[in-house]
């Protein structure tokens, strides 16, 4: 059984950086990805990485967060943090063929999520 737990959230003030951590079990394979979700907005997709290591980024983000990943672990670097960047973030992966880009605008695709952890983006 595939399991996902979400780490490294807190309170960080403008300007500064995070890191996000993924612990992966039970698969070896697929496209994963980080989403975020504010309160009463639908998710977002954040930054998606697949076995090739490939990446894409959300224009939003670009140039400022940066995917990687290891055998068990999915992580996100946040760096320049905004306040709009405060939301719950969730990593999810997906088992099939979609490619980075089609994981960040089909969150309905991906086949198994964390509880997510939250960032708070504020002086």
């Amino acid at each position: 059984e595939v399991h996902l737990a979400e780490s490294g959230g807190g309170l960080v003030q403008p300007g500064g950086s995070l890191r996000l951590s993924c612990a992966a079990s039970g698969y070896t394979y697929g496209t994963m990805a980080w989403f975020r979700q504010e309160p009463g907005k639908g998710r977002e997709g954040v930054a998606a990485i697949d076995d090739d290591g490939a990446t894409s980024y959300a224009g939003s983000v670009k140039g400022r967060f940066t995917i990687s990943r290891d055998t068990e672990t999915l992580y996100l670097q946040m760096n320049n943090l905004k306040p709009e960047d405060t939301a719950k973030y969730y990593c999810a992966v997906d088992l099939g063929r979609m490619s980075t880009e089609q994981a960040l605008r089909n969150d309905h695709g991906m086949d198994y999520w964390g509880k997510g952890t939250l960032v708070t983006v504020s002086s």
